[in-house]
This record gives C-alpha cells, sequence and structure tokens, in this order.
C-alpha cells in the first residue's frame, strides 16, 4: 500500500514503503526509501578520481558539438528528408493558379464517385479546349482535394484521363475519360478555369460546380462561324501587310484564306481526316498565289503563303506539347508532338504538290531569296499587326475582355523583338527572347483576368512563327536538286525557330512564377475580401 509523507520541501507525497525483511510481524515500523527533494536544490556532482578539475560547462559544450557535427554530417549523407519519402499529390498544386485549396472540414464525401465524375467533366472540357496537361493536373487534384479527397492519383496521357481513388480500409475507385474531339474555344477554357477557381476557393457545392460546367459546355461561343471566317481572311491580309506585301498581296491572301476557311468547313462535314484537310489547305493557299503571280499580278507568292499557313501551324498544340516535355509529363508531349508535325508535314506535303503542279504547267521559278521587309511606315506596321492578333483572337473564341491585353502583349512582344534585332541577338534567338517576353506578360494578366496564361499568350506569340521561312524551304526541297540542301537545312532551321518559340513561352510563364503567386486561388478572393 502507499501512504502519504511529508517531505522536505514540506507538501505532502507519495512514498514507496519498505517493508523489514521479517515480514508482516516485526517490531520496526516502515519508513520511506524515497522523499521529494527541493526543485532549488539540484544535486552535487560527484568528483570521478583521475579526472581533474572538468567543468560541467565544457562537458555540455563538447556534448553540442558533437550533436551538431552528427546532424551535419546526416544532411550531407542523406538529404533533408528521407530519399524514399513520398511527396504528397496536393504539393504539386505550388506554383500553379490553384494553389491554396480550401479544403472541407467535414472529411472525405460519402458519395466520392460524383465528385471524381465532376473532376473527369472538367478535365474533359478543359483538353476539348486546348488546356496543357499540367493545369488539367492541377484542377484535378485542387478540386478533388477541395471536396475532401485524398489518396488520389492522376494519370493523363493524350487524349485520356485516369482517376484513381484509394480510401483506407476501402473498396478503391478507378474511373477513366477519354478525350475524342478539340475544338477553338478560349473562352470557355477561361470560364472552366473561374470555376476551378471558385471551387477551391469554397463558395460553391459540387451541385453547383455541375450545374455551372453544363452551362459552359452547352452556351454559345462568343464569335459566330460568319465572324471567325472573316476574320482568318483579315488576319491573312494583315499579316501579309506585316511582313512585306503590298496591298494587291493582301487581297489575295483574304481570298485564299477565306477559301480555305470554308474548305475546312466542308471537310469536317464530311470526317475528313485533318491530315489530309491541312495538307489540301497548304495546296489551295500555295496554287492560288502561284496563279496570281503566273498572270502578272505584282504580288510575291512566298509573302502571300507565309500569310495564309500561319493559322494552319499548330502553334497551340506545339506550345502545350513543349509544356507539358518540361513539366514531367513525357507520354502526353510525345503524342500532342506526333499530332503536331503531322500537321506540319501535311501542310508543308500541300505546299510541295502545289509547287511541282506549278512547275508541270510552265510557271517560271521564283526568287526565294530576297528578304522580305514591311513596305509600310513603321506606325501603319504596327497598326497591321494589332489587327491581326486581334482577328487571331476572334479565330481562337478567346473571352471579349482579354482581346485588347492580348494586342498589347503582342505588340510589346514586337517592340522587345525589334530591339533584339537592334542589339544583334541572332536570328534564331530574337524570336525566343520576344517569345520568353511574351510567355511572361501573359501570365501576369492572365492570372490577374482570371484566366489560364494559354489564353494570351497562343495568340500573341503567333506572329513570330517563320511562314516565309517554311516556304522558301520548301521551294528548295521540291523545285530542282541545286537547292536541296539548302531547302533541308531551312526545313530543320524552321523547326528550330518553332521549337525555340514554343519553349520560350514556357520559360517566360515559369520566370513570372514568382511574380504571381498572389494572384492565385485563395490569395485573390481573400484580397477582394
Amino acid at each position: 500500500m502507499q501512504t502519504p509523507v511529508k517531505g522536505t520541501s514540506g507538501g505532502t507525497g507519495t512514498g514507496r514503503i519498505r517493508l523489514p525483511s521479517g515480514g508482516f510481524g516485526g517490531g520496526k515500523s516502515a519508513q520511506p526509501s524515497e522523499t521529494a527533494q527541493s526543485p532549488r536544490k539540484p544535486r552535487a556532482r560527484k568528483t570521478v578520481p583521475g579526472q581533474h578539475g572538468t567543468s560541467s560547462s565544457a562537458a555540455r559544450q563538447q556534448d553540442r558539438s558533437s550533436a551538431a557535427a552528427r546532424r551535419m554530417l546526416r544532411k550531407l549523407v542523406q538529404g533533408e528528408t528521407p530519399p524514399t519519402q513520398a511527396m504528397s499529390i496536393v504539393e504539386r498544386l505550388a506554383g500553379s493558379p490553384y494553389a491554396n485549396p480550401l479544403v472541407r472540414t467535414a472529411g472525405p464525401d460519402a458519395s466520392a464517385r460524383k465528385t471524381l465524375d465532376l473532376a473527369l467533366s472538367l478535365a474533359e472540357t478543359m483538353f476539348r479546349y486546348g488546356a496543357g496537361a499540367l493545369e488539367v493536373e492541377t484542377a484535378i487534384i485542387a478540386v478533388t482535394a477541395a471536396f475532401g479527397l485524398e489518396s488520389i492519383e492522376v494519370d493523363i496521357t493524350n487524349q485520356s484521363v485516369l482517376l484513381n481513388y484509394s480510401p483506407k480500409d476501402q473498396t478503391p475507385i478507378t474511373v477513366m475519360r477519354v478525350v475524342r474531339s478539340w475544338t477553338n474555344n478560349y473562352a470557355g477554357l477561361g470560364l472552366v478555369h473561374q470555376l476551378v477557381t471558385d471551387i477551391i476557393d469554397g463558395g460553391i457545392s459540387r451541385a453547383e460546380a455541375s450545374n455551372r460546367l453544363n452551362e459552359i459546355t452547352h452556351q454559345p461561343k462568343p464569335f459566330p462561324r460568319w465572324a471567325v471566317t472573316a476574320s482568318t481572311g483579315v488576319f491573312a491580309a494583315a499579316i501579309v501587310g506585316f511582313i512585306g506585301g503590298g496591298p494587291l498581296a493582301s487581297l489575295v491572301a483574304f481570298l485564299s484564306t477565306v477559301l480555305v476557311s470554308l474548305l475546312q468547313r466542308l471537310l469536317g462535314r464530311w470526317r475528313v481526316p485533318d491530315f489530309f484537310s491541312t495538307a489540301a489547305s497548304g495546296f489551295v493557299v500555295t496554287a492560288i498565289a502561284m496563279l496570281f503571280w503566273s498572270f502578272d499580278v505584282p504580288i510575291s507568292p512566298g509573302i502571300v503563303v507565309a500569310g495564309g499557313i500561319l493559322l494552319l501551324l499548330p502553334t497551340g498544340r506545339l506550345v502545350s506539347a513543349v509544356q507539358d516535355a518540361i513539366n514531367g509529363f513525357p507520354v502526353t508531349a510525345s503524342g500532342r508532338f506526333l499530332s503536331a508535325f503531322l500537321t506540319f508535314g501535311a501542310l508543308v506535303a500541300g505546299i510541295a504538290v502545289a509547287l511541282v503542279v506549278g512547275a508541270l504547267a510552265g510557271m517560271p521559278r521564283l526568287d526565294v531569296t530576297n528578304v522580305a521587309a514591311s513596305q509600310y511606315p513603321f506606325a501603319v506596321t504596327m497598326l497591321l499587326l494589332a489587327v491581326a492578333l486581334g482577328t487571331i483572337c476572334v479565330v481562337e473564341q478567346s473571352p471579349m475582355n482579354l482581346v485588347l491585353p492580348t494586342v498589347l502583349t503582342g505588340a510589346a512582344g514586337f517592340l522587345v523583338f525589334q530591339l533584339s534585332e537592334m542589339v544583334g541577338v541572332g536570328p534564331r534567338l530574337t524570336p525566343a527572347v520576344a517569345a520568353i517576353f511574351i510567355g511572361m506578360v501573359a501570365r501576369m494578366i492572365a492570372l490577374r483576368m482570371g484566366a489560364p496564361q494559354l489564353i494570351v499568350a497562343v495568340p500573341a506569340v503567333l506572329f513570330l512563327f517563320p511562314g516565309l521561312s517554311i516556304f522558301r524551304a520548301m521551294y528548295g526541297l521540291s523545285i530542282g536538286t541545286d537547292d536541296f540542301t539548302a531547302g533541308a537545312v531551312g526545313i530543320f532551321n524552321a523547326l528550330t525557330v518553332i521549337l525555340a518559340i514554343a519553349g520560350g513561352v514556357v520559360f517566360g510563364d515559369n520566370l513570372a512564377r514568382p511574380l504571381t503567386r498572389n494572384l492565385s486561388g485563395n490569395d485573390r478572393r481573400n484580397r477582394r475580401r
């Protein structure tokens, strides 16, 4: 048993009772074996023989030095965290527009399948409207985390999204969605981006999010078909004047591009594959330019073709493919690169066929060595560029409120392009420098206005693509054997410039991330409040 005893400090403590060795019948009373000690009287240290006056402070200092040395050695050998520690999937949101989601505190939702279906529908819509794999993945992670689902795994390929939800001690759920069609709808992509932002801010429920997504997918695009068709022609006419063509060349480019737009719509109605549709479009643009030139119309066929094929280049897919490759999505990047290069191959095949047909018809050889320059004053050149940038926004179905910011971003990028040429950066790096600037500005403007960077960057960077170099290279490859080497080198240079522009846009987007940390998710909503 235990009895209360008086300690040395005057308080009542509890001590263990030592019984005598004779058992319970002995005459000695029980004595406590331990008594409470005063906390103010430290126990005296015993001096060990052989140590001459070693102080306690020196010993503690030596222990601290040894511990610090062990910690430093552990960091050098092992790093800050164990190398086998798995990274939480929510950490993928760092640096994205969907960082810091507001997670529901009530725990996982009882109907997790509905949350997974909502996330899949969002991912499919974003893919159809042209978003990159990283943005789709971060949107899925943010939405599922906001609705309280943990243990989510996401697998994205070129045209499919797979989600696996594996809660502890429960049956896992795996769902997949395949994306089989694509369309130009940057306005819809911006609305989906705002929807995901509202979800992670905790402003709407899952049912409200499903209803809003259904409204986004069924609402009409901001610009009608006739406006898109007219804008393709106006873009070609403006860009031809921008790169060095005269009024007649702009008129021919307008007519040929409108005809190509109608032809693509007809072939799409007939379910013709995109490869043959693009090849037919490249053939029509080149054939019309060569036909007008054969009738002694004072135009440059190369400039007309260059203006006509810019809209046919897979600009958005190339930018997304480079972004996916850099951000760790090799399968998705490979699929998009293959799709983009097939489109590029179809385009140059159509140009080559038109050139060969023109040569067989007896058309004289072209002089493609002349370097084109704008025939208009600088102010008129800037106006033509602004018109081209505005019309490409119409073609890509950009939101109304982002048309003017896109025009200003592209115009500023052209000024950076001119400055880089004056400094002597070089013909290959100059477009990349301008693309880096456009990528940075596009991220800052787009996130501030509630849209992803791609919506502003892709239309603003299109004028940098080397359409005239592609035509010159294909002319060298198709007409005569003397120019074959120069044509092959020209195609390689054009591809190098195209990849440099796409990489510059992605690099600029990453450079602007530290400047846009306060423009994502909860931070932006909290600042409004």
